[in-house]
């Protein structure tokens, strides 16, 4: 595989890390409110799907290319992401993290990463949104680290310092998708500092 491959791998496991890092930190604030509905329990449980679905898929062969990209990824689960359904999904998955979330996050995100890191990036998965190729697929897990994982630096009280590597991985899908959504004005106005902040309610997710 190219240097493309090598990257976004490494943004992942650096993604994964840094999450791992910030659930050790939580302490007893397990029950403290993380994200909307979720309390911090259920935000880490949902960042951590961004290590089992990448386990559960690459499970799963698919037979062709469906989905060619991170963004046409987001473009094509954004009603299904939206749905009731992720806030009980969250809590499920933060739940099955067991009376010890913290050990049970660094154990998965571990073992998914030493899965990944024996790929070469060309295996076909069967994803939410059709076959997908692995190195198409993985920075969508490292856009989920990366914002989920400032989230939870939020909930608790920690600077957002997303790792460099998943921030570039992230950032670039992120302006992929306000590009092709017609959204990009407003985004470079708000990083330029010339507004404060965008419409409320306003994502490219």
């Amino acid at each position: 595989m190219t240097n493309g491959w090598d990257a976004s791998r490494r943004a992942y496991a650096d993604a994964a890390a840094w999450l791992v890092r910030a659930a050790a930190l939580v302490g007893d604030r397990w029950e403290r409110p993380g994200l909307g509905a979720w309390d911090v329990r259920a935000l880490v449980g949902h960042a951590s799907r961004s290590f089992l679905t990448v386990e559960e898929y690459l499970a799963r062969p698919a037979a062709a290319v469906e989905v060619a990209s991170a963004p046409d990824y987001y473009r094509a689960v954004r009603a299904l992401a939206s749905g009731p359904g992720v806030v009980q999904r969250g809590r499920d998955a933060g739940a099955a993290l067991g009376e010890d979330p913290a050990a049970a996050v660094a154990a998965l995100a571990a073992r998914v990463v030493r899965l990944v890191e024996g790929c070469d990036g060309t295996e076909l998965l069967t994803t939410l949104a059709g076959g997908m190729r692995l190195d198409a697929y993985l920075p969508t897990r490292t856009v989920e680290l990366a914002v989920h994982g400032a989230d939870l630096a939020a909930a608790l009280g920690l600077p957002p310092d997303v790792p460099a590597t998943a921030a570039r991985e992230a950032l670039a899908v992120v302006v992929d998708l306000a590009v092709a959504d017609g959204t990009s004005g407003p985004l470079l106005l708000t990083a330029t500092g010339r507004r404060t902040g965008l419409p409320p309610g306003a994502s490219v997710l």
